[in-house]
This record gives C-alpha cells, sequence and structure tokens, in this order.
C-alpha cells in the first residue's frame, strides 16, 4: 500500500440532490489502458494509466468516471489495482460507472451492437463492475446512452434493487434528452443526479435543446463529456483548412487564446472556466492521461470568467452575434 495524499483540495459542488459533493472537475478514466483493445494492454500503458489516476487523485479530484465498455472492463480493472495500493483512496473519493452499450458479437457472433437497458443487464453490468474495481459499491451509475426498447419501469424496478442491495448509492444517465430524463424520472422512486452529456465550446446543443434548462429546474448537474472537444480546445492541434468551418474554429481559438494571455492562463483553462461559468453546476470531465495536464486543468476552479469575457467566447463559438 501506498501512503498518498491529495496536495489540496479543489473546490467542490454537490452532485444534484444528493448528499453527494464532488470536485469541481472530475477525471474520466476511459483512457486509462491506452487503447481500446484489451489485448494491446502493456505493462506501459498500465503504469501510464496508474500515474493518471495518482496525479488527479493527489491534484484533488474527488470524481472518477468509468464505463463497462472503457477497453472491455480493463479501465476499471486497471483503477481498482491503483486503488487498493493507494492507502485510504477509496474513502475521499466517488466512483461511477456506466451501462447499457453492447458490442457486436456479444454474447452471440451474429449479435449486433446495440444499447441494452432490460433490469437484467443493468443489474449484471453493475455486478461486474463492482468485481473489476474491487469494490463493495459505487456511488454513482449511470445508463451510458438511450435504449429506444426501454421500458423506464423496468429501469426503476433495476435500480432499486441495486440500492437496497447496497451495491449503488446514486443514480444518474447519460446522453439523454430532456423527455427520455422525464420519463425515466418519472418512473424511478430515486432522483436522477446527473445527465452526463457532451459539451464544449465546439459543442453548444445542451444550451439550445432544454438539457441545461432541465438541469437547473430539477438539480440535476450536468458532466460535461469531451468538454475540450478532443483536444481540439487545448492545444495547437492543426485545423484543416478544407474543412467547411476552418474559419470559424480559427476564430474560436484566437479569442480562447487572447482571453488566455489576458488571465495568464492556459488555453485549455479557459475552455474549463467556460463551462464552469454556467449556473447548472457544470462538472468537466478531464481524460488526459498526461500527470502536468490533469495538474493544469484544476486551475480553472480557482478563475471566474467575467459575463464579458463568457459572451466573447459564445459569439466565437456560434460564428455570429447574438439575435
Amino acid at each position: 500500500m501506498v501512503p498518498l495524499q491529495p496536495n489540496g483540495a479543489m473546490k467542490s459542488i454537490q452532485l444534484g440532490t444528493s448528499t453527494l459533493q464532488c470536485s469541481r472537475l472530475a477525471y474520466g478514466c476511459w483512457r486509462l489502458a491506452g487503447t481500446w483493445d484489451p489485448t494491446q494492454v502493456t505493462d506501459q500503458r498500465e503504469a501510464t494509466g496508474r500515474r493518471a489516476v495518482i496525479a488527479a487523485y493527489e491534484a484533488g479530484y474527488t470524481l472518477f468516471d468509468h464505463a463497462d465498455i472503457y477497453c472491455d472492463g480493463m479501465a476499471e480493472i486497471l483503477f481498482g489495482q491503483t486503488l487498493r495500493e493507494v492507502t485510504g483512496m477509496r474513502q475521499r473519493i466517488l466512483i461511477g460507472s456506466k451501462c447499457g452499450i453492447r458490442k457486436a458479437g456479444e454474447p452471440q457472433p451474429g449479435s449486433p451492437y446495440r444499447y441494452d437497458f432490460s433490469a437484467e443487464h443493468i443489474v449484471r453490468s453493475c455486478e461486474r463492475s463492482l468485481t473489476r474495481l474491487g469494490v463493495d459499491n459505487l456511488d454513482l451509475y449511470q445508463l451510458h446512452r438511450p435504449d429506444y426498447l426501454c421500458h423506464p419501469q423496468e429501469i426503476a424496478a433495476a435500480f432499486d434493487r441495486l440500492k437496497k442491495a447496497g451495491k449503488v448509492r446514486e443514480f444518474g444517465v447519460s446522453n439523454f434528452r430532456p423527455s427520455q430524463v422525464a420519463a425515466l424520472q418519472k418512473a424511478c422512486p430515486m432522483p436522477l443526479i446527473v445527465n452526463q452529456v457532451e459539451i464544449s465550446l465546439v459543442k453548444l446543443d445542451c444550451l439550445h435543446d432544454g438539457t441545461l434548462d432541465q438541469c437547473l429546474l430539477h438539480q440535476m448537474t450536468p458532466l460535461a463529456w469531451s468538454p475540450l472537444a478532443g483536444g481540439r480546445l487545448g492545444s495547437h492541434v492543426p485545423i484543416e483548412l478544407h474543412t467547411p468551418d476552418h474559419a470559424k474554429r480559427l476564430k474560436l481559438r484566437e479569442t480562447i487564446e487572447h482571453v488566455a494571455r489576458e488571465r495568464g492562463a492556459n488555453p485549455s483553462v479557459i475552455a474549463f472556466a467556460w463551462l464552469l461559468k454556467h449556473p447548472s453546476g457544470i462538472v468537466p470531465i478531464v481524460g488526459s492521461t498526461k500527470p502536468e495536464r490533469i495538474v493544469e486543468a484544476v486551475k480553472a476552479a480557482e478563475l471566474e470568467l467575467t459575463r464579458e469575457e463568457w459572451y466573447r467566447l459564445l459569439e466565437s463559438a456560434l460564428g455570429e452575434r447574438l439575435p
């Protein structure tokens, strides 16, 4: 066991209407194995993943986000190994995972890629995640992508079973439209405390489709996946000039860099801070496995953008002035 302690506490936020408190930035574990193919996991990739988890823990991240499909469960296994090595870590963090996506060829060779919110699959997936992680319960369990054949009452029964068994503390969803959240919440005896959706200065749908409005109305916490748009908002990834929106992307990058220079911050920190400004309490999920980037992102929790800065960035992201 390794006796590590977080170097400092990051600002925290309440998750939905629950009693859970999490850091203003969460750490996403989908890259921990360094590959989507479990046969390609090497000792070096395992070591990189372990360093990333420890860097996030020491930097004050307290919510660690998983899913059963991340490298076919290998990400959960690697995280569980690190958890056992670091003394007291489990007591200081929140662990979340997701289920519902089933890969092609499972369980039969001819089975298609699909979504599955049957009660049997939800319960079985949760129990397998617990085994891989080596823990008794999950703090947060989410449905990964909406199953077109789902029955809200069947999902509610599975959630109730897991909660009564002490295997899950709180529940949420991911990539759900507001209407889908409403239908499921009506059937569930417990509140859905999060909706994990793609939100960034490049992906603004949630501002317009009612997702963030619903989160505000029902005190659900939005968890933002891909908050840097796959790295495009925080690095010097070349902008392809042949893409139709290259001029808009270039303008957005210039605006982010301008605000970053004025604030003495990294562009990625500005992109995170833009999300943190929203009153719904967005929690960006940081996905880098590079310790320096994991640590750098924490600065966003201490940086409060002005209303003017926020709207300047939004205008650049839209590519036009507001009506």
